[in-house]
């Protein structure tokens, strides 16, 4: 059995003509990179800039043992914004400089 042939079509006026197959390509867009871009940033490591100061990061737990309070203290005190925290999963890490600028600031002189 063979493949029927596929015959000239001819254009007739009011009828439309063959579809084309598949999506319509569209034109490539080459816009330049603006230099601000991460793509138009050098590759491979950038230079590291003046040491920073080392930071320690203290667990709720140690926190909470410092400050002679219990964890859930703690917890409410990161939850309402009084004492910087960092989320690592499922955890708090607390800055000690956080811990000793929040004691710095509660202290309150009784006499």
């Amino acid at each position: 059995m063979t493949m029927p042939q596929r015959t000239q079509m001819i254009a007739r006026p009011g009828v439309p003509g063959p579809r084309p197959i598949g999506r319509p390509m569209a034109a490539p867009l080459a816009r330049p990179v603006p230099g601000a871009h991460p793509a138009a940033m050098p590759l491979g490591r950038q230079a590291v800039p003046v040491q920073r100061a080392a930071v320690t990061f203290l667990t709720v737990a140690e926190v909470a043992s410092m400050m002679r309070v219990s964890k859930m203290t703690v917890y409410r005190l990161v939850h309402a914004g009084e004492l910087s925290a960092v989320r690592v999963g499922r955890s708090f890490r607390v800055p000690e400089r956080a811990v000793q600028e929040y004691l710095r600031d509660a202290y309150t002189d009784i006499a």
